[in-house]
């Protein structure tokens, strides 16, 4: 079975983009994420959230910019912080968008993580 996980109905929360399996809808999530909430505090704040679902509003989110583009930085990114490198492991391609799903951290980075990016060199002593 294939989750759709961000559904609409006019006869649920007004017709506004919602996570599935919540009342959460797509701009309450991007509201709490420009609000400085990560993966980990949406997930223990609202445990009915999925990883892959929170994902799925953030891309669907870049999707419909002309509707949630107060969300939107200047250089095109999410405000707040996105997936870290390691919570973006194992999403789906077309959820793995630098600057909207997963955001550098802001400790040493230059540039955001790509699926094709060379692995990093290992530290030498």
């Amino acid at each position: 079975m294939t989750i759709k996980w961000v559904q609409s109905d006019p006869l649920i929360m007004n017709g506004e983009p919602f996570c599935y399996g919540s009342r959460l809808t797509v701009r309450q999530l991007l509201e709490l994420r420009s609000n400085g909430y990560d993966l980990p505090r949406l997930i223990k704040d609202h445990p009915e959230l999925k990883r892959l679902g929170i994902a799925a509003a953030y891309a669907y989110a870049a999707e419909h910019r002309d509707r949630f583009g107060d969300f939107f930085e200047d250089d095109g990114s999410l405000a707040g912080p996105g997936y870290t490198e390691e919570e973006a492991v194992g999403l789906p391609s077309q959820y793995r968008l630098p600057g909207v799903v997963i955001k550098p951290s802001a400790e040493g980075a230059t540039a955001p993580f790509s699926p094709d990016s060379p692995a990093p060199a290992p530290a030498t002593p």
